[in-house]
């Protein structure tokens, strides 16, 4: 339990679960997430130990009985023969048995159809006519002589939905938390352990729940396999449907035109399109066509008449290469089905969210801690719906006059959805609108840009916004800032033979990726990097600062746990393999003692003494005595003192225990945090 776990009991009593317990309890049973977070948020909403056991006990024993598995749905069918009712938990779906005027109900697992069910429920629950609704129903079995009467009979039936929710109560709770706090709380909810991921990689995985709380979203995120882009959509929410494969019909999506049933958009909030990428798909142009329509109109047509519709729309698949290869080929739509591969469709989307930002997926990122019952959450977000947040930066912040409407439109909209999730009672200071105001721009900007590279007759837009000051704050993507040599393309420059620089090898030997074809001059100034940013060497940080140097001294007081000593160790490898092997070198540190684990401390930077030993580098160190130092820099005899605000510890987490993953190897392929160095001119020793 962590303060935060404590806090988040303290303000949300009853509503909130350990988000480990889901695995604890599904065992092999195929079932979305939130139909088993509703039975834990009956069960196990607590902090008590005891009460959690028994709860988790409790679950286990009702989905042992009630769950049905399809290959004991003969089993099931015997027992309500048997016992004349029973209750199951099941994904029941509706349909209008016209030739007998009566709603009949098909029960996904359990096999049997034909379930007469009463008008006054499919009122009450619609979806069950779209796909249908996990459920808890009393079955019952009544044999009749009359082979056209169904024996199963429907008694009764409970959508697995939260049926009601205290939304003040909600927002009070809310203004007890920081928003740090409140950002770790709604990504432990979502299933991720935050302590695993920055700032900005928690707010672009929560951006994919901005189409649950805004009406007619439209967002995109392509990225590669594994970052669990679909899983929100299929898992979080009894609000969402995920079409699978990304290819549906127009009669399933929008409308019928012989029978005249509304499709998908009519029933839910969110219709997210999985395994959307794939340039050879086929896709029917006239989904296409309405697609458009709706996602600029938030309408369709039937026949002669128009009809309306509030589901966002999701679109989510992989990508086959690399950033930097899309962007020097081609656009970072590549990967989009031919008819959609449409200027007209992708300036709909309001938002690109960059899936290659966000890390492949593994065991140790999933949360232990404490998170909304995810279904509690959802009714919120739904609830939200209503609202429009759109107008919070007015008084703070004017967007650019460049702005066409569309651009504008979807900047608000993001930026609307993004401040329901996160400041629903309206509490975000200055800085934090800007925040979320940028974000939004960014998100815009990204599809803007693309379509200047494939239609030219886009004019170029100016994303930047203006704050109260005077100060223009100008929105750039951070492929952007990575690779400019690729990014500002216009459609007519494309045909252009490319001319391409072979990166080179340095005289140590080093990595053609380890390298900069054109090393930075040693001067005085500022570099600012950030959150998510690859391509970031200690080489490039310091190297030209350090050339030629006998002494360095590096201060920094948290040289303590593991992967601090590996960034001191990598500092010394770079000085190694760039040296000239005749040259030797004085590395010293100073730092402050590790209170909780000094042996461990010693010895690791003993072992790193010991490996820089064999190439020349003479490594000590030294405790500052006081134990209050913060400065951090690196001073060497050659002149120059670099300042760094976190030191050596750049990096983000990665798997350090995986010998063929490339960010454990090279720096180059590791995301950094959010930090800034300074180079300045110091007396020499």
């Amino acid at each position: 339990m962590t303060a935060l776990d404590d806090k988040i009991n303290e303000r949300f009593p009853g509503l909130v679960v350990r988000k480990d317990l889901v695995k604890a309890v599904k065992g092999n049973a195929i079932v979305p997430s939130y139909v088993l977070e509703f039975l834990l948020g009956q069960y196990c909403a607590t902090n008590d130990e005891a009460s959690i056991q028994s709860g988790i006990e409790t679950v286990k024993e009702i989905l042992r009985k009630h769950y049905v598995h399809r290959n004991e749905a003969g089993l099931i069918r015997s027992n309500i023969r048997e016992k004349g009712r029973w209750k199951v938990i099941d994904k029941i779906s509706v349909d209008l048995n016209t030739d007998k005027d009566a709603y009949e109900a098909t029960f996904s697992n359990l096999g049997i159809k034909n379930v007469i069910i009463d008008s006054g429920t499919v009122k009450a629950h619609p979806k069950l006519l779209v796909s249908g609704v996990w459920c808890i129903a009393d079955v019952e079995y009544e044999h009749s002589e009359d082979k056209n009467v169904s024996p199963w009979v429907l008694s009764s039936i409970k959508p697995i939905q939260l049926s009601k929710f205290d939304y003040d109560a909600y927002l009070e709770a809310r203004r007890g938390f920081t928003t740090d706090e409140w950002i770790d709380l709604l990504f432990q909810t979502v299933g991720f352990d935050p302590e695993m991921f920055g700032r900005r990689s928690k707010l672009l995985q929560l951006m994919r729940l901005v189409p649950f709380v805004e009406r007619n979203y439209n967002l995109i995120e392509l990225g590669p396999k594994g970052t669990g882009k679909s899983h929100i959509f299929s898992e979080f929410s009894p609000h969402g449907i995920l079409i699978s494969g990304g290819e549906v019909t127009v009669p399933k999506l929008f409308v019928n035109n012989s029978s005249g049933k509304i499709g998908l958009v009519g029933y839910w909030d969110v219709a997210a399109f999985d395994e959307f990428a794939g340039r050879q798909k086929r896709v029917d142009k006239a989904l296409v066509d309405i697609m458009k329509n709706y996602m600029a109109n938030k309408s369709f047509s039937r026949g002669v008449e128009t009809l309306g519709a509030e589901a966002s729309m999701v679109f989510v698949g992989n990508t086959k290469h690399t950033v930097p290869y899309m962007l020097k080929h081609t656009d970072l739509f590549e990967e989009l089905p031919e008819k959609y591969y449409d200027s007209a469709f992708i300036d709909r989307l309001h938002t690109y969210v960059p899936g290659w930002e966000i890390d492949v997926i593994r065991g140790e990122m999933f949360a232990s801690g404490y998170g909304f019952v995810v279904d509690y959450l959802a009714e919120i977000l739904r609830h939200m719906r209503n609202d429009d947040y759109s107008n919070r930066y007015q008084g703070l912040f004017s967007l650019s006059s460049d702005i066409s409407t569309r651009d504008r439109d979807g900047v608000n909209k993001t930026f609307s959805g993004m401040m329901k999730l996160l400041f629903p009672s309206d509490n975000a200071t200055e800085t934090e609108v800007e925040e979320m105001l940028h974000l939004a721009m960014e998100g815009r900007k990204r599809v803007k840009d693309q379509l200047l590279r494939i239609d030219s007759t886009y004019p170029e837009t100016d994303f930047s916004f203006t704050a109260r000051d005077g100060r223009k704050i100008i929105a750039t993507t951070l492929e952007e800032a990575e690779y400019p040599q690729y990014y500002h393309k216009r459609a007519a420059r494309l045909e252009e033979p490319e001319t391409s620089v072979k990166p080179a090898s340095d005289a140590a030997g080093m990595p053609a990726a380890e390298v900069k074809a054109k090393p930075m001059d040693p001067r005085e100034g500022h570099r600012v990097f950030s959150e998510n940013q690859k391509g970031v060497t200690f080489a490039d940080l310091f190297w030209p600062w350090i050339e030629g140097a006998t002494k360095i001294v590096v201060t920094d007081p948290y040289i303590r746990m593991f992967h601090q000593v590996r960034n001191v160790m990598e500092f010394i490898e770079m000085i190694a393999v760039r040296k000239a092997p005749e040259d030797e070198i004085t590395v010293h540190l100073i730092t402050c003692a590790d209170e909780t684990y000094p042996e461990k401390q010693q010895s690791n930077l003993a072992a790193v003494e010991t490996a820089g030993a064999a190439a020349g580098i003479k490594f000590t160190w030294e405790f500052d005595a006081t134990n209050t130092i913060h400065a951090r820099h690196i001073v060497s005899d050659t002149g120059w003192k670099i300042s760094l605000d976190r030191g050596l510890d750049i990096f983000q987490k990665f798997e350090m225990n995986d010998a063929f993953s490339l960010a454990n190897r090279l720096q180059i392929y590791r995301q950094v945090k959010a930090f800034e160095v300074t180079y300045l001119r110091a007396a020499a020793n």
